[in-house]
């Protein structure tokens, strides 16, 4: 399946921009933004992550909505 048919694992039907690249359960890997913004006010956000848009619209949620100051990898390969 390629990149730009994938839906977001968690919703089914959102278009996928963030890979978590260490999660903790493989059937949830892929996140659309409206799935990763809710994530992150949880307080539960993705900390090893791949941007997928080619754009940091991940970067740009936690930098709106994280409250926890942790220390958050982009993977690069």
């Amino acid at each position: 399946m390629g990149a730009h048919r994938r839906k977001c694992d968690w919703c089914g039907s959102g278009t996928p921009i963030v890979r978590d690249m260490d999660p903790v359960n493989t059937d949830y890997q892929y996140w659309c933004e409206e799935c990763a913004r809710a994530l992150i006010i949880k307080g539960d956000p993705i900390e090893t992550y791949r941007e997928l848009e080619g754009e940091p619209i991940y970067g740009r949620l936690l930098e709106a909505h994280c409250t926890l100051k942790r220390f958050y990898s982009f993977a690069t390969a």
